[in-house]
């Protein structure tokens, strides 16, 4: 088994394909292909199932993921400290709910990377997505919510998935709007107060479960309703049509501008924000230091740290 056998199988897993793998370290498919044939021969398991849509990691291969990228990582620092090398290109991939403290925490994080490479994904994307995201690796985080209603449906996709939730903070659900719209001058509101105002949601596509969506009272009835799939759409709407969203009360006017506000609801529900990783694998520390921000932020708003 050699260095470049592991780096070769880090760079299958990042890209998602031997194909692009291949144009990704400038050799040839069959070549790469045979390398991890001769890898797996060695180590004597499989690590990739091989299907006509592509490949996966088998738990096999998840778990040799995990030593993989520790004996790549330390080598690294063997050629840093005594060949004067410099930094290996920096890595991580992060997938998560429609979360402006999220962006904002991945901001910090890559402000502070010190090295002069690195290739960094930050996917806002749909629930089921981000569990999928984690499950197959393409992510190596995955930031999302759980409550009271969608607990254990979720624990039990993580459990089966090799998944595991970790608590980041737990707060007290708002209703952003527009500081135009007539609610943001009160106190807080009530479910009552929402009525006549379009409640806007993110779509979750083909798994538009009630439990997979992003918001609380999935499942209460609303007379005007507005799906969308993005961040930047959601909040011209409720400039434009008044319209509402309930989430965890934290407002980045950096990314979103003083036009939108946070109002309390009043409401016997709470929100657990928390990540998401796959059980057999060691964080990198890129990754490590991408919670260690979103920690950072988070903790300046009005909100319970930890589950």
């Amino acid at each position: 088994m050699t260095l470049q056998q592991l780096k070769y199988f880090i760079e299958i897993v990042n890209c998602g394909s031997i194909n692009k793998a291949a144009e990704s370290l400038f050799i040839s498919q069959p070549s790469l292909s045979n390398a991890v044939k001769d890898l797996e021969a060695e180590v004597g398991v499989e690590l990739f199932t091989r299907t006509p849509k592509g490949i996966t990691l088998t738990m096999d291969g998840v778990e040799f993921l995990g030593y993989a990228r520790q004996v790549v990582e330390q080598a690294s620092l063997l050629e840093q400290r005594y060949l004067s090398k410099k930094p290996s290109r920096r890595l991580c991939s992060i997938s998560t709910q429609h979360y402006a403290f999220a962006v904002n925490a991945f901001v910090n994080m890559v402000k502070k990377t010190n090295t002069d490479e690195y290739e960094f994904t930050l996917r806002e994307t749909r629930t089921h997505e981000i569990i999928e995201d984690v499950k197959t690796l393409r992510s190596e985080l995955g930031i999302l919510y759980m409550n009271p209603f969608n607990r254990r449906v979720l624990e039990k996709l993580l459990r089966e998935n090799g998944l595991t939730f970790h608590p980041l903070f737990t707060a007290k659900p708002h209703i952003f709007v527009s500081t135009s719209n007539p609610l943001a001058q009160q106190e807080y509101v009530t479910p009552e107060d929402l009525e006549e105002y379009p409640c806007l949601s993110f779509d979750q596509g083909e798994n538009n479960s009630f439990y997979f969506s992003e918001e609380i009272l999935s499942t209460a009835y609303s007379k005007k309703t507005i799906r969308v799939s993005d961040r930047a759409t959601i909040f011209n709407l409720m400039i434009g049509l008044n319209g509402y969203t309930i989430s965890t009360g934290i407002v980045s006017a950096d990314l979103n501008g003083d036009d939108i506000t946070a109002v309390p609801l009043r409401v016997d529900d709470s929100i657990v924000v928390g990540w998401i990783a796959h059980n057999s694998i060691q964080l990198t520390k890129q990754a490590m230091m991408y919670l260690e921000e979103l920690k950072q932020v988070v903790s300046e708003y009005d909100v319970l740290m930890g589950g």
